[in-house]
């Protein structure tokens, strides 16, 4: 069963944009925060970068984010894999 998509507006850098999806608008409300606060953090220490860039290397923490922990996600998960092998072999 699809869930209805909703319309939620958020405000990110002082632009309002509204974002369509199946998410919870509380859910799109904390994840527009976080991407504001990156922002903010970037900007402080750059103040000199247009939007655009300050948009793309904001995009690139994320994703630089995202990749360590899926990566540490996989680890866990193959660790969890060897502890029950382990287990089940004993």
């Amino acid at each position: 069963m699809s869930q209805s998509k909703k319309r939620t507006t958020v405000d990110i850098h002082n632009r309002s944009y509204t974002i369509v999806g199946e998410e919870a608008p509380h859910h799109i409300r904390m994840v527009a925060s976080l991407v504001d606060q990156q922002m903010r953090d970037i900007h402080a220490n750059n103040p000199q970068l247009d939007t655009a860039k300050l948009a793309v290397l904001t995009a690139v923490n994320a994703m630089n984010d995202y990749v360590k922990l899926k990566e540490e996600y996989t680890n866990l998960l193959q660790q969890l894999e060897k502890e029950e092998d382990k287990t089940e072999n004993d």
